[in-house]
Order: C-alpha cells, then sequence, then structure tokens
C-alpha cells in the first residue's frame, strides 16, 4: 500500500505542476490519452486505488484540488488495468466546476449523487 501512496503523491505533484502553470490542456491531455494496462485487476482495486489517492491527499501539503485528485486517481485506475473516466462537471448558480472519476458509470472517488448535481461537461 505505501507504494501505491507514494505513486499517488507523485502524480499529485505532477498535477499541480501543471495546474500552476495555467496548462489545464496538458492535465486533460494526459488523463484522457493515459492508456489503460493490460493486467487484469485484482478484485477491490478501484477501492484500494482510492484509498490510497485519499491517504496521498492527506499528508499533500497543501489541499488537493478535485481536478488534480481525479486526474491522479484516473491515471492510476488506468496503470493497473481498470477503464476510468475523469468527469468535468459544471453548475451554473452559483457557478461551480468541479472533476471525479467514474468507472463503469459509477463514481468512485467523490459522493455517488455528485454527477445529479453538476451538468457534464466532458469525460476523459
Amino acid at each position: 500500500m505505501s507504494f501505491l501512496i507514494l505513486k499517488a503523491y507523485l502524480n499529485l505533484i505532477r498535477f499541480d505542476l501543471y495546474l500552476a502553470r495555467g496548462n489545464f490542456a496538458a492535465v486533460y491531455d494526459k488523463v484522457r490519452n493515459y492508456p489503460v494496462g493490460k493486467t487484469t485487476p485484482a478484485p477491490g482495486a478501484v477501492e484500494y486505488i482510492c484509498s490510497a489517492v485519499d491517504m496521498a491527499c492527506i499528508w499533500y501539503w497543501k489541499e488537493a484540488l478535485c481536478l488534480q485528485r481525479s486526474a491522479a486517481t484516473s491515471c492510476l485506475l488506468k496503470s493497473h488495468g481498470i477503464f476510468a473516466q475523469m468527469v468535468i462537471g459544471a453548475q451554473q448558480l452559483p457557478f461551480k466546476a468541479h472533476a471525479w472519476v467514474e468507472v463503469d458509470g459509477r463514481v468512485v472517488n467523490d459522493k455517488p449523487y455528485v454527477p445529479e448535481m453538476y451538468a457534464i461537461l466532458d469525460r476523459c
């Protein structure tokens, strides 16, 4: 588990650096084009990986943004052979944007009702 937390932590840093430079396009491209691993995921792998990202966020030196956290989660899931999609949504009033990860149409790193609160702008 500690190696997976380290990988999650490093992914948080990588996506934080893109966002600090205002490079949303790089975050989007990295997640969209991240290859899905060829390995068969172990039972419970989704929950295990999401827990590792949660733990990395706890130890991260600043608050991890939902986009950063979701990008890291999506890439880790994909690297373990799980087809995951980062979903980006927004609501009009008051304007808010949010990102989360879905596997097989199920929200895995946020509350299950999040898609009901936001209009989905894109999936990658």
